[in-house]
């Protein structure tokens, strides 16, 4: 066969295999695409895919369909996703609590091989709020209480999350002794905490907020570099004394790994107009919740050093699941 037949056949060979997937592509969303969230109904991941969803579904008339798959602190719902085609009909909500939990679960997936990063959804800190019959208003008095009766429970959304972590930082620095009470999502967490059955909670702040407003929680402290805007009166854990005590926690989507880039984009860039909507961000302003977006590129670095660094911080702090 001459050499200029042969690479004729060579490119129509490579236009056959690359134009199902530009087909898929450009007719991605024809039918109903399920977004699992990892954790249960009532916290931070479910209030925000739930809004995201709702106007995901007008902007690019196709229904978006939440569905929740708590367990093994969002490992479960991540490990389901990572299995699925990937053809973007099956989106994961989750947060920093995969690249976390990671170091600590025996996987049947790679958290950095087999899902696709496609955009962060919102940051928040972690806060410390505790329930008024503790009968503290201040970390100082926190910790002067449980150097007198240690091991006070906290509760988290999960054993191994980011909060998790928050909270044994705080105690290793301040030199007292909590117990770890791992709840399956910061709504149900809130709901013990609310009701005095645990004192204490290392939690995202959405489910806290509106207990706080109401005087049924306190807030003591949170984890971000600066006051964030929805908690501009109470202080960091830096300015309380805890030096180097940083920690963001986010919220984002992911899609299994061989995903088509055009189908991760067009994903990316409709939610990340649905972040950019007026309405939307008023939402989740009362709850501590600031909308990001981004590409899927800023994404992926953000979630390959919140692996490295929770790597590091669950040795250092000698985090276990029981």
């Amino acid at each position: 066969m001459e050499i200029g037949k042969r690479w004729f056949v060579v490119l129509a060979l490579a236009h056959l295999a690359w134009a199902p997937t530009v087909a898929m592509a450009q007719a991605w969303p024809s039918k109903p695409v399920r977004i699992v969230v990892a954790f249960a109904p009532g916290g931070s991941l479910d209030f925000v895919t739930r809004n995201v969803a709702e106007r995901l579904s007008q902007d690019l008339g196709q229904t978006f369909v939440v569905e929740n798959r708590a367990g093994a602190n969002g490992n479960l719902a991540a490990e389901h996703v990572a299995k699925q085609p990937a053809d973007g009909y099956v989106v994961l909500a989750t947060a920093d609590a995969l690249p976390a939990g990671a170091h600590l679960h025996q996987l049947g997936f790679d958290p950095l091989k087999d899902l696709v990063p496609v955009i962060q959804l919102t940051r928040q800190p972690v806060i410390l709020a505790v329930h008024p019959s503790l009968g503290v208003g201040s970390l100082a008095e926190l910790v002067a209480l449980a150097k007198s009766k240690p091991g006070i429970g906290y509760a988290t959304s999960g054993a191994g999350s980011g909060q998790h972590i928050a909270g044994e930082w705080f105690a290793r620095l301040a030199g007292i002794s909590l117990t770890h009470v791992p709840y399956k999502g910061g709504g149900q967490a809130i709901i013990d905490l609310v009701g005095g059955q645990v004192q204490i909670g290392s939690l995202g702040n959405t489910p806290v907020m509106p207990h706080y407003r109401s005087g049924k929680l306190r807030i003591l402290a949170q984890t971000t570099a600066a006051r964030a805007a929805s908690l501009p009166e109470v202080p960091t854990y830096q300015e309380a004394g805890y030096k180097g005590m940083v920690l963001d926690q986010w919220l984002g989507l992911m899609v299994p790994a061989g995903t088509p880039t055009d189908i991760v984009r067009r994903l990316n860039g409709a939610v990340d107009r649905v972040l950019a909507l007026p309405a939307l961000r008023e939402r989740l302003a009362p709850q501590g919740l600031e909308a990001v977006g981004g590409s899927p590129e800023q994404f992926s670095r953000l979630y390959r050093e919140d692996y490295e660094k929770y790597g590091r911080l669950i040795t250092e702090l000698n985090i276990r699941l029981n």
